[in-house]
């Protein structure tokens, strides 16, 4: 039984590290060793702690499991992406829903008219603004700025003020699917993409649709929102987070600098 125990630690461990930086996994440790517990007559100790962390690994692994949970949060969170290394996949900000697209030829969706493009709202613009300014003050760093060549796409990640956006028809609305090869071209693209690694010590930011990633990770974001991902190239991410606008005000309000 001891000798199983070990292996399942060490096993537990490598496991965790491939997850986390290191940094963060010795923070945790350390909580451990001054926090008193109770003892436990044949209590594993150790070994079922890392094992629980395993677990809640490969429940973030799981992007169906994302859709209920939040993954990590609070300073955990913060400290995560100040490593680098993610791909932070935003939802367009909030649009007018009186508005409709009205794609009748290729290229139609850059176009910036509300008659025939659904556009931001003012209130999904100054979110979009609110939210760039929150990620500024945790001083997350971002290495390159992606958007899909939508207005409503390009103009959150403009106010969002990151860096310079680039646009990108790797992820795209599945409502133009037929102009890039079909859904499964597209969901293909999309599932490449959030594991390509980021540039060296910064995230990717991603500003694209809603549609296109519930087809590709089963995980549906709200305008605006953010998820996480943890690439590991040849097509393998992890799923990391979930944030909303408010969590990322919230954020940045506890850990922020001059928010």
């Amino acid at each position: 039984m001891r000798e199983t125990i070990k292996f399942n630690l060490r096993s537990a461990l490598r496991e965790l590290r491939a997850y986390l930086p290191a940094a963060i996994i010795r923070s945790w440790f350390a909580k451990m060793a001054r926090r008193p517990r109770p003892v436990v007559k044949g209590e594993p100790g150790r070994a079922a702690f890392a094992m629980v962390i395993l677990i809640s690994t490969a429940f973030l692994s799981d992007p169906a499991a994302a859709q209920q949970g939040a993954g990590l949060e609070g300073q955990m969170l913060v400290e995560t992406l100040r490593q680098g290394g993610y791909n932070i996949y935003f939802r367009h900000a909030a649009t007018d829903w009186s508005q409709n697209d009205q794609v009748l030829s290729r290229g139609d969706w850059t176009d910036c008219d509300p008659s025939k493009m659904r556009q931001l709202s003012d209130a999904g613009r100054q979110t979009a603004r609110s939210v760039g300014a929150a990620m500024r003050a945790l001083k997350i760093p971002i290495g390159q700025v992606l958007a899909s060549p939508y207005c409503r796409t390009v103009e959150t990640a403009r106010r969002m003020n990151l860096g310079p956006v680039e646009t990108t028809t790797d992820i795209m609305n599945l409502r133009v699917a037929q102009y890039f090869g079909g859904k499964s071209t597209i969901v293909e693209h999309t599932r490449r993409r959030l594991a390509t690694l980021p540039r060296a010590a910064a995230n990717t930011v991603l500003v694209v649709h809603g549609n296109v990633l519930v087809a590709a990770t089963d995980v549906y974001p709200q305008e605006a929102e953010a998820v996480v991902f943890r690439p590991a190239g040849k097509g393998i991410w992890t799923f990391v987070a979930r944030i909303t606008p408010q969590q990322w005000l919230r954020l940045a309000a506890e850990y922020g600098a001059e928010y």
